[in-house]
């Protein structure tokens, strides 16, 4: 049970080095595994044989994300370009906003050469008139950026996620694109991959058709994983009621198609006593189940959180087939081994936390209720009543385990807590069940015959009672509460004691929460920035003596503020965190002066002209411009040359004063490279070096 653990250590190991492992040390670290490997199977010591087993298990993992790492690699912009030409084949498309969203395979960007050509781009066009569908190929007159970075040291990497997608720019276009002629698809993957998201593509557009509005984008969003489209608000709610997993297609979605069809197929087959008599009937039913559950998986775009749902449930369903336990923490183990195989960057990604969290701690959870009924006081009566309590006892229970296992990953990845999800699970599970999916399920059978209006209009019922249930819950009182970022490290913590506690049969089980206490206790003591300069060099926040940050000027990058007062536990807007006349922050034509309760002074100069007074008064000066020697008085001088080489930087105002920078918690990996960088690279490259 551990050799998953082992291999997601050694995964995560890798994404934690600072700089990138070369990869003959990476092929050293598979070779020494495979030697551990080799002499925990020789080994007779239960203790060697586990310590060989781990180290194998661990090695490999680094190896394997190192493998990962050199695969997907592709070119990344390295500027922003444009506005340019750019054709390419579509390969997705998605509603957003008010427009669509592409990802589109260049052939070409402008003057850029084939070699410098990103393998994939993602282009947003805004009210365009143009069809697009996968398999296309168009031209649109677009700008294209760098994917972007944190917005702080420690925020969330779209430029990291970006790259195992192999998406290595990112823009907008000036108008509808215009659909050139089809290129022939150049290779096998092409050729299958294309007409998978094409079908999917009109299946979206069907239910569309039908069902207008936010309610068809939520429809769409349950049978083809296409969540554009769904209004700000409805998604909002759902969220603020605990819902939030009812939109992304993963464990609910394929638990319910899965075992609605286990169910369904095993009960038809039971009204034939010549097969209920003689055929494995149960086996057949998983089969069956099996298959739809894969149709379900393709038609939904086989996105992570659906893809590691469909691990799961193909490992229940297999266990079946070979007369093992179905649901064991063996099958969790099998499917985190071989997602993290496949796509070891899930380890970092919310998603795979998430669901592996709430299924293991359920899975836990069903073990101690089937001991509990082997010991004879589990015994359900064969009476509507009971059965009654025991579903809705089963969904509060369900409700309660995975909000609790999920609420540390939710706390750091998206700075809240949902307090009413037991209840918004309770009222919306049935419905979610009873009509929602199986509706689902009869349009996705009738949508080629055209006779699926009927089905998609019972699933829209479904859909509105469950929004109706989102907004009564998150409008209840304290429905959600802003909570403050904590250091990584915390969370891995917490992540191996609970694992602990899982995995362990035994009272050493409870040593782990010696493990959750520490962690607690690192959360309550940490100590936030009390200082943030945007990666602009001129949107700056100080925290002033009430502990909350203040916007020195008006924020020039509304992203970055946005996620500083979200990641802070505060729930203001940015122009409600504007500094005011009474908080010691003095503005004029050269830039602005924050004096702390500390008596330190932080001076933003926005003009050369304004140097030398802020040079000489302040103990931290933000510059716009590059100051090079300039400035030598202050203890700590960020300007704009500093800014864009080391990216967005968070400044604790100790003795003596310790920074942490974007650039420097990314590290130096191929996702991250500054774009000096990556020019001196292509450079060498080009030159033959």
């Amino acid at each position: 049970m551990w050799l998953p653990v082992a291999f997601g250590i050694g995964i995560g190991i890798y994404f934690a080095l600072p700089h990138e492992p070369s990869r003959a040390l990476a092929l050293a670290a598979g070779a020494a595994g495979l030697c551990a490997g080799a002499f925990a199977g020789l080994s007779r010591g239960n203790f060697t044989r586990a310590l060989c087993a781990a180290i194998c298990a661990t090695l490999i993992g680094f190896g394997v994300a190192k493998w990962r790492t050199e695969s997907v690699a592709a070119p990344v912009l390295m500027h922003r370009i444009g506005p340019v030409d750019v054709e390419g084949r579509v390969e997705w498309v998605q509603q957003h906003g008010k427009g669509v969203r592409v990802l589109v395979s260049p052939t070409q960007i402008g003057s850029l050469k084939e070699r410098g050509l990103p393998a994939h781009v993602r282009i947003t066009v805004r009210g365009a008139t143009t069809r697009l569908e996968p398999g296309v190929v168009m031209r649109a007159y677009a700008v294209l950026l760098p994917p972007p970075p944190p917005a702080s040291p420690g925020d969330y990497d779209f430029g990291r996620a970006a790259y195992f997608d192999s998406i290595g720019a990112v823009g907008y276009a000036f108008g509808a694109p215009q659909i050139v002629m089809p290129a022939p698809t150049s290779s096998l993957a092409a050729r299958i991959l294309l007409p998978v998201s094409a079908l999917r593509w009109r299946m979206a557009e069907r239910i569309h058709s039908v069902l207008p509005s936010s309610t068809g984008a939520i429809a769409a969003a349950l049978i083809t994983g296409d969540r554009g489209g769904i209004a700000d608000d409805d998604e909002q709610a759902l969220r603020d009621a605990g819902l939030a997993h009812v939109l992304a297609i993963a464990g609910l979605h394929m638990g319910l198609v899965g075992f609605g069809l286990f169910w369904t197929v095993r009960a038809c087959l039971a009204l034939v006593p010549a097969l209920a008599l003689t055929q494995p009937i149960k086996k057949l039913a998983a089969l069956a189940a099996l298959a739809g559950t894969t149709f379900y998986l393709v038609i939904s775009g086989a996105t992570e959180p659906a893809t590691r749902a469909f691990v799961m449930l193909a490992a229940m369903l297999l266990a079946i087939i070979v007369d093992r336990p179905a649901l064991s923490m063996r099958s969790l183990g099998f499917a985190a081994a071989v997602i993290l195989f496949m796509r070891p960057e899930s380890l970092i990604e919310p998603g795979f936390q998430m669901s592996f969290a709430a299924v293991g701690s359920l899975i836990a959870v069903a073990e101690w209720e089937q001991a509990r009924a082997a010991r004879g006081r589990g015994r359900l009566a064969p009476t509507i009543l009971p059965r009654t309590r025991h579903y809705l006892r089963g969904i509060m229970v369900t409700s309660l385990v995975g909000s609790i296992a999920t609420m540390p990953y939710a706390a750091y990845h998206f700075d809240r807590a949902t307090h009413y999800a037991v209840l918004g699970n309770l009222l919306a599970m049935p419905i979610m069940g009873l009509i929602t999916m199986p509706a689902a399920a009869f349009a996705v059978v009738l949508m080629p015959l055209r006779l699926d209006v009927w089905p998609l209009h019972v699933m829209s019922w479904g859909i509105d009672a469950m929004l109706a249930v989102g907004r009564f819950v998150s409008h209840l009182p304290g429905a959600i509460s802003s909570i403050p970022a904590w250091p990584l490290s915390t969370l891995v913590l917490l992540s191996l004691a609970g694992l602990w506690v899982l995995i362990w049969r035994k009272s050493i089980r409870w040593l782990g929460l010696i493990g959750i206490a520490l962690a607690v206790l690192m959360i309550v003591s940490y100590r936030p920035p009390d200082l943030l300069v945007a990666r602009d060099g001129i949107t700056v926040a100080v925290r002033m003596s009430d502990e909350r940050l203040l916007f020195m000027r008006r924020p020039a990058d509304a992203y970055s503020a946005s996620e500083w007062l979200k990641r802070d536990g505060d729930a203001r807007s940015p122009a409600q965190a504007m500094a005011g006349q009474k908080d010691n922050i003095r503005c004029d034509a050269y830039g602005c002066v924050a004096v702390l309760a500390s008596g330190r002074r932080i001076a933003i100069t926005l003009r050369r002209d304004g140097l030398g007074e802020d040079c000489a008064a302040a103990d931290i000066v933000v510059v716009a411009v590059p100051v090079r020697a300039d400035c030598a008085g202050p203890r700590l001088v960020i300007d704009h040359a500093a800014v864009l080489h080391n990216g967005a930087y968070a400044v604790w105002l100790g003795d003596p004063i310790r920074l942490a920078t974007v650039q420097g918690s990314r590290g130096d990996r191929p996702w991250s490279r500054e774009p000096w960088a990556r020019r001196l690279r292509v450079m060498r490259f080009n030159s033959g070096g």
